[in-house]
């Protein structure tokens, strides 16, 4: 290949980013398909991996097989990065940066005036942010776990509460990029897990945080974090796509995306507020994965069979599936593609639950294929929670006592695991037993399955609730409970998705309002979306706490602004399920697997 490294293309206000550019051998002209990291252009990406050769590979070996196959292969440093020019503000630079980059090389004489889009995680987001501004030039995207439809409700905040791997993302990739030794000493020398132990009880501030010797960093951190309303600031192109659908580049896309995933709401988000609106054609990929961990056939504590990686089920291996995708689209060549399904999902479950010898738990799972998301069979279905801790179809026959739960700022609910990225060394993503028994927790299941219940698609739950103090976190777990084996002799309580409100949002994201103590209001949660098959002898089981910690930030309970643990509180939530305020969930149910029919 013909290599050119650090040309330095021109952003409009004259910054230098920083471009390694692989071409095939010959004048061309070739389709172009740029990546752009904050992660070194020149460092091999974890997530260029297949099932058969788990090693990442670098850069240049990832453009050497894309120029196989025709392609000039573009990897750009983000602006403020490694040996780009310009300051780094995380997101909010790469809409127009991407952009004059796709416009730079679509003018370039060994261009054929296409260019493509890929990347992981935060390489994803650079490419809904150039999709938002639709540069001439922009071809085709395949988004691989990442690309906010709206990261005030799905990245950065949840349900009003704060994503802490913000955190820890900042400080590990502030120590990364460190431009003096001083910088790096400093950083290095603090211990980010210590800091997170301390946010129940301290709390963190600007000068009193792990970032301290990286205002950089610091600054948008906090910035993200205190800003609680949902306002001009989360509407900004770079975190918040949903806003430019009806502008966005009409071209052929794939989102895709992982259960434990942080984006697998995102990516569907994606999907459904653009393929109303584009000829695309729109794809959506949702499988049992980690970030990024698309050809491994594990989550955490939990194996999904063989069927689970990319690899050899959706196409040869990861690299197959996106070239395809780009052949067809930019060379034209007749592969197919146009006639896949629009949606593919990995539903989870039919496994033995027995303990393989990795030590993991055989859940089992197959591919589905469908027309569209949610699925077009899908039967929206309540299940109620009763008085007695059980949850069920049918709903509350009386009015029974209010259940109820506490939080205690200062010793909050653990995570273990769920939709996790780089949360290290703090907490990592993935299926792990729940366990359960903590005071604080309340949890509601249903008797032993008869018959098989599968479900695939968003997940709601609604509730009438009651807390003694001005504001309170509701945090809610779908759980598969699988019977007890001579393995797990109480079960195991598998992890499916998660969701979480913080109360003062409950009636508007842009004008939060503190609560009346023991007013009881309405609200909703929305959960993650997944795709689970809980056999016989399973129980659907929902646990409601106030607290998920790190995964998400503390709320102290007593109205303090967002980021503050000031007047930390024990607060106590009710829940009401009675004839006249009867909380259930609301569950996509579609028909069993076709072996189980």
């Amino acid at each position: 290949m013909e290599i050119e490294r650090d040309v330095m293309v021109p952003a409009r206000d004259g910054v230098g980013l920083a471009t390694d550019i692989y071409r095939p051998p010959g004048s061309g002209p070739f389709p172009a398909i740029l990546e752009r990291t904050p992660y070194d252009k020149t460092a091999p990406s974890r997530s260029e991996i297949t099932a058969a050769n788990p090693k990442p590979r670098s850069r240049e070996e990832v453009a050497r097989y894309f120029g196989a196959h025709g392609y000039a292969v573009v990897y750009q440093d983000c602006r403020g990065r490694y040996r780009s020019g310009g300051q780094f503000t995380k997101y909010l630079s790469e809409p127009a940066d991407g952009a004059d980059t796709v416009g730079w090389l679509a003018r370039q004489g060994w261009c054929d005036g296409h260019v493509a889009t890929m990347g992981l995680s935060y390489a994803a987001h650079t490419q809904m942010g150039i999709g938002c501004l639709a540069p001439p030039g922009l071809a085709a995207q395949f988004l691989d776990c990442g690309g906010f439809s709206n990261a005030y409700r799905s990245g950065i905040r949840h349900g009003g509460a704060f994503d802490l791997k913000q955190a820890t993302w900042a400080y590990r990739n502030a120590l990364a990029d460190a431009r003096s030794d001083n910088v790096r000493a400093a950083l290095a020398a603090e211990d980010i897990a210590r800091w997170i132990a301390r946010i129940p009880r301290e709390g963190w501030a600007k000068g009193r945080s792990p970032l301290r010797a990286a205002p950089e960093y610091e600054d948008y951190l906090f910035e993200q974090w205190s800003h609680g309303a949902f306002d001009a600031f989360w509407r900004q192109t770079g975190i918040y796509a949903e806003g430019h659908y009806d502008d966005y580049a009409d071209v052929p896309m794939v989102h895709l995306s992982g259960w434990y995933d942080p984006y697998a709401l995102t990516a569907a988000e994606n999907y459904l507020g653009l393929k109303r609106r584009k000829r695309g054609p729109v794809r959506l990929i949702l499988g049992p994965w980690t970030h990024g961990d698309r050809s491994l056939a594990y989550a955490g504590e939990v194996d999904f069979g063989p069927d689970a990686p990319v690899d050899g089920n959706l196409a040869a291996d990861f690299f197959d599936l996106r070239r395809r995708w780009f052949d067809r689209w930019l060379r034209g060549v007749a592969n197919g593609v146009e006639a896949e399904p629009a949606v593919r999902v990995f539903v989870m479950g039919g496994g033995s639950g027995q303990r393989n010898a990795a030590g993991r738990i055989e859940h089992g799972g197959a591919w589905r294929e469908a027309a569209d998301w949610p699925l077009p069979e899908t039967e929206w279905t309540r299940f109620y929670l009763h008085a007695d801790r059980s949850l069920g179809p049918g709903g509350p026959a009386g009015d029974g006592a209010p259940l109820a739960f506490t939080a205690d700022p200062r010793d909050p609910v653990p995570t273990r695991g769920g939709a996790v990225s780089s949360g290290e060394p703090v907490m990592r993503g993935g299926a792990f037993d729940q366990g359960g028994g903590r005071l604080d927790v309340l949890t509601l299941q249903t008797a032993p399955l008869a018959a098989e219940l599968t479900i695939a698609g968003p997940i709601e739950l609604r509730l009438w609730v009651a807390a003694d103090g001005p504001d309170a976190d509701i945090h809610a777990k779908l759980i598969d409970l699988h019977p007890p084996t001579p393995d797990d002799q109480k079960g195991f309580a598998m992890n499916l998705c998660e969701g979480v409100l913080r109360l003062r949002y409950r009636d508007s994201w842009e004008r939060p309002s503190l609560l009346a103590p023991g007013e009881i209001y309405a609200v909703s949660i929305t959960l993650f979306p997944i795709a689970n098959r809980f056999m016989p002898g399973h129980r659907l089981r929902l646990d409601i706490a106030g607290s998920n910690f790190p995964h998400f930030d503390v709320n102290p309970n007593s109205g303090a602004p967002e980021g503050s643990i000031d007047g930390a509180r024990i607060a106590r939530t009710q829940v009401l399920a009675d004839r006249a305020r009867p909380s259930h969930l609301v569950l996509p149910v579609i028909p069993p697997h076709p072996e189980s029919r």
